[in-house]
């Protein structure tokens, strides 16, 4: 018996228990009377954009309509009713569902101009607009800056305690702040270890820090690190679209001089780099730079500070190049700590930081689909390793620009092309001048991306885009469309600065890493006798990568393997390390 004949047959024994009984046609769930109820409470929220129209379609009935139980109609879609669904009943009609017509949208642009200009920083129920334009390009800060406008400069402002010693953007934001500070600790065991162990001892005690680096959750773990050791800390951010303006707060209520916010403009840049360095009664000892502007500052302002400076922690690859052009000049009076090239900074920060980065900030900016995409990326260190790691394994098929053979030869090991012009998105990951310039972005096609993975602003010729002929148009925060006159238009982020730390976040675990480094070198100089680093730059012991390495390895319950006595005769080395020389840099990729 073929599954039809059943299924009738079925049919006809549940007919019998309802026969005689009136029958209603089948309906939609949402009658018009309901649809005009749903309809009117809509219409009464502000961020409503589109008026929606329902008209249930005409319904077929059979002549002598018997009322079925809804749970027991059937519903199968029909082909003639051009994919809508269709009521049988079991007398065999067919009854068609209410359809509805096309949405219809009113006026856009009147409609999106009622809603409300200002919106609550805690609100959970952002409209889609809203969270386009804070969360997208926040960095994690949840901040709606559009709220207040005045510059920080402009604001007088104290905390708890009464302390006016700062200039951030909203010092009511601490709250926020701290609990955002409080979950980086978790995932920095290593600057919470160092804490511990030394916070008895106050290896600082007496320094007076003067830094100038991105001011995240993750910076401020370290900022209270070095007051915990001992040391006196002023801050000033390094990059004007970094700054987590609700971490800069809770420093700033925690007793710190923070002067940065995110949004600076180039002067408010500088204004805040001097308001750290010159300052009445305090001056500094140390230096903590992240790109060398605050050292070119002092060189360029306040060179008699140099003669109580014992020293310079670097991390950037554009600040080291700085030290090294000072040192080669005779110009550099103090040592110098270059932490970039250490590494545990090479290795674990500038690969795999932006090897899991690059995709977060590419994604929150642009929402682009990366499968299939042609992307060239320019430099394969480092950086460009991870940015290429990344994005081949989500589909994009990769080409690389390098000048250096060696680093050109990996790239070919890892099975990558070179290119010279990009079709759809252009990645800049070195620390160079004008890597891309007008002319390879006049040769681009239209919608492609271009972003910086380096650490300023000069990889990409941005000035050379503010000319009349082209028009900047604003699309997100952090989003820029620049137009040709011919329509074409490339997607810039950021401005031409660093992605990364301008539009997203970036992985706390790592930067534990370069922030211990970073703190160990600051004891390391500020402790050292006179005779041990003369007036040039030098690296970090290998020793201090190591153990920066091994307080990390407890969180993966990691244990290391002892040599032997003999296997260490062998070898010509300590059991207890250095295992590397001090000339070793990093391995190869």
């Amino acid at each position: 018996m073929s599954v039809q004949t059943v299924a009738a047959k079925m049919a006809e024994v549940e007919l019998k228990d309802v026969v005689g009984k009136a029958a209603s046609p089948a309906i939609s769930p949402l009658t018009p009377k309901a649809e005009e109820k749903k309809s009117e409470s809509n219409s009464t929220s502000p961020a409503a954009a589109a008026a929606v129209t329902v008209e249930p379609s005409p319904v077929t009935t059979a002549p002598n309509p018997v009322k079925m139980p809804q749970a027991s109609a059937m519903k199968r879609p029909d082909p003639q009713l051009n994919g809508g669904e269709a009521f049988v009943n079991y007398d065999g009609t067919v009854a068609e569902a209410p359809r509805m017509k096309k949405i219809q949208f009113a006026d856009q642009k009147q409609e999106f101009n009622k809603r409300p200009t200002k919106i609550s920083r805690r609100s959970l129920s952002r409209s889609i607009s809203q969270s386009s334009t804070d969360s997208y390009g926040s960095a994690a800060s949840y901040t709606d800056s559009s709220d207040d406008e005045t510059s920080p400069r402009d604001k007088q402002q104290k905390n708890s305690k009464g302390n006016a010693d700062f200039c951030i953007k909203n010092i009511k934001q601490a709250d926020f702040g701290r609990r955002e500070i409080e979950i980086a600790e978790q995932e920095m065991p290593a600057l919470m270890a160092l804490r511990k162990r030394a916070q008895g001892e106050k290896p600082l005690a007496g320094a007076k820090i003067v830094g100038c680096t991105h001011i995240t959750a993750q910076t401020a773990v370290l900022m209270e690190t070095l007051s915990a050791l001992g040391a006196q800390c002023r801050w000033a951010a390094c990059n004007i679209y970094s700054t987590q303006n609700e971490v800069a707060a809770a420093l700033a209520e925690g007793g710190f001089s923070v002067f940065a916010w995110k949004g600076e403009s180039e002067d408010d840049f500088w204004w805040c780099i001097d308001r750290c360095v010159n300052v009445e009664g305090w001056q500094p000892n140390m230096i903590l730079d992240d790109g060398g502007d605050l050292t070119h500052w002092i060189y360029k302002k306040y060179p008699s500070m140099f003669k109580k400076i014992k020293g310079i922690v670097e991390e950037s690859v554009t600040g080291v190049h700085r030290l090294y052009q000072l040192s080669k000049a005779g110009k550099l009076c103090v040592p110098a700590m270059n932490v970039n090239d250490s590494v545990t900074k090479q290795k674990f920060d500038n690969l795999y930081c932006c090897r899991e980065s690059i995709l977060d900030g590419l994604k929150r900016t642009t929402d682009v689909m990366f499968g299939g995409k042609q992307v060239v990326v320019c430099g394969y260190g480092e950086v460009g390793k991870g940015c290429c790691a990344a994005l081949k394994a989500m589909g994009s098929i990769v080409y690389v620009t390098e000048i250096d053979p060696i680093c050109a030869l990996q790239a070919c090991f890892q099975g990558f092309s070179f290119a010279f012009i990009s079709l759809l998105l252009y990645v800049v990951s070195v620390g160079n001048k004008n890597v891309v310039v007008r002319e390879y972005m006049d040769r681009m096609k239209n919608g492609c991306i271009v972003c910086n993975m380096g650490h300023s602003n000069t990889e990409i010729d941005v000035a050379s885009l503010r000319t009349p002929e082209l028009t900047w148009e604003r699309v997100r925060s952090q989003v820029d469309h620049v137009i040709w006159p011919d329509g074409k238009r490339i997607v810039l982020l950021a401005e031409g600065r660093l992605l990364n730390l301008s539009c997203s976040t970036v992985p706390t675990f790592v930067l534990s890493i370069t922030a211990t480094t970073q703190a160990l070198a600051l004891i390391e100089l500020y402790n050292a006798p006179e005779a041990r680093y003369k007036q040039d730059v030098y690296l970090l012991p290998k020793k201090m990568d190591e153990y920066v390495a091994s307080l990390h390895l407890p969180t993966f319950d990691a244990h290391l393997t002892e040599l032997s006595d003999e296997q260490a005769k062998y070898l010509g080395l300590n059991k207890n390390g250095p295992f590397k020389p001090n000339y070793y840099r990093s391995a190869a990729a």
